[in-house]
């Protein structure tokens, strides 16, 4: 294969079913997130345990964002192998955390890695498979929704807008995070650099048209702020440390970001009246 050529990238489907994501090294712990590195030690190499902690750190930035949390329900879209709802529950006081995700094979693996949180906290973690514009669950039936690197996967982000508006009580609030396009003709650019954008695993969604999506769906005092500095310069430093990571296609992502093509948002957004 040409060094300029990007190498292939198994579909969605694939890459979150039997290939399963969470065992690659460069996402170790299982959160499978590029992770929030802005409290990363900078003085000396970094350790698998230092990644492991910047992913938990991306959760907590999001979880913080929510406002108040104590007992209150929450859904998680997009929740992997559900490590990340587990922490919501176990240092956020939700009364609930359900966490969704349309791979049935993830949904399997989040049951079983927090089978013992799930036995500790009997009705108030569950995971179960759905689409995040499909949405299993009632109208009005959580206070909060958040979800961490994900919605760069999603194919219908109006449909996950509307979805969540629907399912957010009136005073409840989303959070999310993730990487998205800088604009349109960034979004044009990141196939030809970035293997997962060619092959369709990563969607090039722009970041401001997410946000007037979710505006344009009803919710109200959207809010947009780009982290990428406490993101992509860390994570790339960590992966040139690990041999059998420094070659891989994932250290794109830096040169996508000092080219203006992406960045790491987190937007929030609130569902209008009282709780």
């Amino acid at each position: 294969m040409p060094a300029d050529q990007p190498p292939t990238v198994p579909p969605l489907d694939q890459i979150y079913g039997e290939f399963d994501l969470s065992t690659v090294p460069a996402f170790a712990g299982g959160f499978i997130n590029f992770g929030y590195w802005a409290d990363a030690p900078t003085g000396r190499p970094l350790t698998e345990a230092d990644r492991i902690a910047t992913e938990q750190e991306l959760y907590r930035l999001v979880l913080r964002d929510l406002g108040r949390t104590e007992g209150r329900d929450a859904v998680e879209v997009g929740c992997g192998l559900g490590l990340g709802s587990a922490l919501a529950l176990r240092e956020y006081g939700f009364a609930s955390v359900t966490g969704l995700d349309v791979h049935p094979d993830q949904v399997e693996r989040a049951r079983e890695r927090n089978a013992d949180a799930r036995a500790a906290h009997p009705d108030r973690l569950e995971y179960r498979r759905g689409a995040a514009e499909r949405m299993p669950l009632p109208d009005a039936s959580v206070d909060c929704l958040f979800s961490v690197e994900a919605a760069q996967h999603f194919p219908d982000v109006p449909g996950f807008a509307r979805e969540a508006a629907r399912v957010l009580r009136a005073g409840g609030r989303l959070a999310l995070t993730t990487f998205f396009a800088t604009g349109q003709e960034a979004a044009r650019a990141l196939p030809g650099l970035l293997p997962t954008y060619a092959d369709g695993l990563d969607l090039a969604h722009v970041a401001d048209e997410v946000a007037a999506t979710l505006a344009a769906a009803g919710l109200s005092d959207v809010r947009i702020r780009a982290i990428g500095e406490s993101v992509w310069a860390a994570y790339d430093r960590y992966l040139g440390q690990v041999p059998e990571l420094c070659d891989l296609w994932p250290r794109r992502f830096l040169t996508a970001y000092e080219k203006g093509l992406l960045d790491y948002y987190v937007l929030t957004a609130d569902r209008p009246g009282s709780p």
